[in-house]
């Protein structure tokens, strides 16, 4: 069995659920979050992309239904002893065996909360599901209920977040020795990524970031490398992955001499990024982050160049996204809380200059203020 928790974290994390759900007067949940299934279970896959559902009872009674690809897997990488396979079939509909195995549990006529907002649950699936459930039982929206309990991090767990984090150090360490005039945006990706593979770490659950010259303005991956001018700018994001949890980072590399522009927006960064580090504890929320970083960003003059969030919260992901539900954003009324890894990132693009600066580290909140998980500064760096 490859478990990453010993028995007894899982057996405190049910019981967080099986509280909430009698706090929120829930019979059972359907989970469909692979990162759900994961933090309960331990369950380890990416058979998500095809139907599968975790049940969870009120009692702590849990069955998995899914794919006779993934029993043994199911078997090998949890804690599970009820799974259930539904068979591959012209015109199947996984729902209806969902639905019989819900009465198999004596769920009937009860109020069950699904987990709809997850890569997990397609638009198909919600459909059939709902079609199935329609008259069964009291149906309500549970999309965010163990992502809620998964933001606030076990002694474990954060020692799985801090490995993620240097092994992102080391990432860094390996694109600044090779990024300079004529360096190959492939060797940069390739030893990146290679340094949190030899350190015993995961794929990522998202490619890493890497763009150049004009592509340095993005902050999404896009296939195509080129190699790097004598003036150049070079942006990075990407995160060191250990057990699926995440530790990201991000920095913009200026290839020979740094335009006033790169400095000054540079400046603009290095500021926001210590003044949100004033407001990342208990008593403050996401949105206070957010308000932190619009509020400077704009008195100079950067408004256009910003994006309208700012950060999120880190933990253990799968494709397609590292980032969890909780973003820093406006208005957003989430409660910083210790033992949180959250993401900060500053991101300018300048699409009149043509200039970009990037400046993010993950930090761990505490009682006080956060803790920054990377040994490297944020100090600018230039080749």
């Amino acid at each position: 069995m490859a478990l990453h928790f010993e028995r007894a974290e899982f057996a405190s994390r049910l019981t967080r659920l099986t509280d909430q759900m009698r706090a929120e007067k829930l019979d059972a949940v359907l989970l469909f979050a692979q990162e759900s299934m994961y933090w309960l279970t331990g369950y380890d896959t990416f058979g998500y992309c095809f139907f599968q559902a975790l049940i969870v009872k009120a009692d702590g009674t849990m069955s998995l239904i899914t794919r006779s690809a993934d029993l043994r897997q199911a078997k090998h990488t949890s804690i599970l002893d009820d799974i259930h396979v539904w068979v591959d079939r012209v015109n199947a509909d996984p729902t209806l065996d969902l639905r019989n195995l819900l009465v198999d549990m004596d769920l009937l006529g009860a109020r069950i909360g699904v987990e709809y907002d997850t890569h997990g649950m397609t638009g198909r699936i919600a459909h059939l599901l709902d079609a199935q459930l329609s008259t069964f039982g009291q149906i309500t929206d549970a999309s965010y209920l163990v992502s809620r309990l998964r933001l606030v991090k076990s002694p474990a767990e954060v020692a799985y977040v801090e490995r993620a984090a240097a092994l992102a150090d080391d990432a860094l360490d390996e694109a600044i020795k090779l990024t300079k005039p004529g360096a190959d945006e492939a060797d940069i990706l390739a030893a990146m990524q290679g340094a949190v593979f030899s350190g015993g770490g995961d794929y990522p659950a998202n490619e890493y970031i890497i763009g150049s010259g004009a592509d340095a303005l993005l902050c999404r991956y896009k296939a195509g490398r080129r190699k790097l001018d004598a003036s150049d700018q070079l942006t990075l994001e990407w995160a060191g992955t250990y057990a699926h949890y995440h530790a990201a980072m991000m920095r913009t590399i200026v290839i020979g001499e740094p335009t006033h522009r790169h400095r000054e927006l540079y400046n603009a960064c290095l500021e926001n990024l210590q003044a949100i580090e004033t407001v990342l504890k208990p008593g403050r929320t996401f949105g206070d982050v957010f308000d932190m970083h619009a509020k400077i960003m704009d008195e100079r003059g950067l408004a256009r160049h910003r994006l309208n969030a700012c950060g999120y919260s880190l933990g253990a992901r799968f494709a397609p996204s590292w980032m969890e539900h909780q973003m820093f954003h406006v208005g957003n009324p989430q409660p910083i809380e210790p033992n949180m890894s959250l993401f900060v990132h500053m991101i300018i693009a300048d699409s009149d200059t043509g200039t970009a600066m990037t400046l993010g580290q993950t930090y761990l909140t505490t009682e006080h203020a956060p803790r920054t998980l990377s040994r490297h500064s944020l100090d600018f760096i230039g080749a």
